[in-house]
């Protein structure tokens, strides 16, 4: 009994010290989702299929979601509770699932994606002249990148009024208009993947300690279930 119970603490501590790395994980992910919804806020009235916007989303959920999971696993480790354990255990199970799927979506399907969001820009271009936070987010969004139009310039022609670019399509202080001739929709991407690299293998690390989390979660729960059989 004595063996089994030193088991018991044994693993109950390694799961606290790794759920509290889950957690922080998570802390840390929330972060740069509220770093970049803020940085992207000129941007708020564009599409959530924006890469920088439904990144920033996506970090929001899943650092929230790591908070909450992280801290449950590390009640449960503390409070020997078979039934927090399995609710850890089941919840974190989903999320990795949830995560698996998310990567194999985005690696097959991501220029089908892609292409959804340069639509759904397009589409919006419509409504430059009638929807004034659209407009200042296009506007924006040119200007800080020195772009124009989702892929060029010529977007703009079927798709406004006038069917000419808008100002902030022209290079300051350029007259007559000398447009800027890199595509919005790459520069984003650009700018969210230089960003974002660091975050990605901060990510692999993640899910390494969620599978070690998942493992000790359920030897603490088998320690906790032969221990009390053997009170029994």
């Amino acid at each position: 009994m004595a063996v089994s119970r030193g088991c018991l603490c044994c693993v109950k501590y390694l799961m606290f010290v790794f759920n509290l790395i889950f957690w922080l994980g998570g802390c840390g992910l929330f972060g740069v989702g509220v770093w970049l919804s803020f940085t992207q806020s000129k941007f708020s009235s564009l599409p959530l299929s924006f890469p920088s916007l439904s990144a920033a989303n996506l970090l929001l959920v899943a650092g929230g979601v790591t908070m909450v999971t992280g801290f449950l696993g590390c009640l449960g480790a503390l409070k020997e509770q078979r039934c927090l354990l399995m609710t850890f255990f089941v919840i974190l199970l989903l999320l990795f699932l949830i995560e698996v799927t998310l990567i194999l979506i985005l690696s097959i399907y991501h220029k089908e994606l892609d292409q959804k969001a340069k639509d759904d820009l397009i589409q919006g271009m419509k409504n430059y002249k009638t929807n004034k936070p659209l407009q200042l987010s296009w506007d924006n969004m040119q200007t800080i990148f020195k772009c124009c139009g989702v892929s060029n310039h010529t977007d703009w022609h079927n798709n406004t009024s006038s069917g000419q670019p808008p100002a902030s399509c022209c290079r300051p202080g350029a007259s007559p208009c000398h447009r800027w001739e890199e595509p919005c929709y790459e520069k984003a991407k650009e700018f969210l993947l230089s960003n974002l690299t660091s975050v990605l293998g901060f990510g692999v690390c993640l899910g390494v300690v969620q599978i070690l989390a998942l493992a000790f979660s359920m030897l603490m729960y088998c320690q906790i279930l032969r221990a009390e059989k053997y009170l029994d």
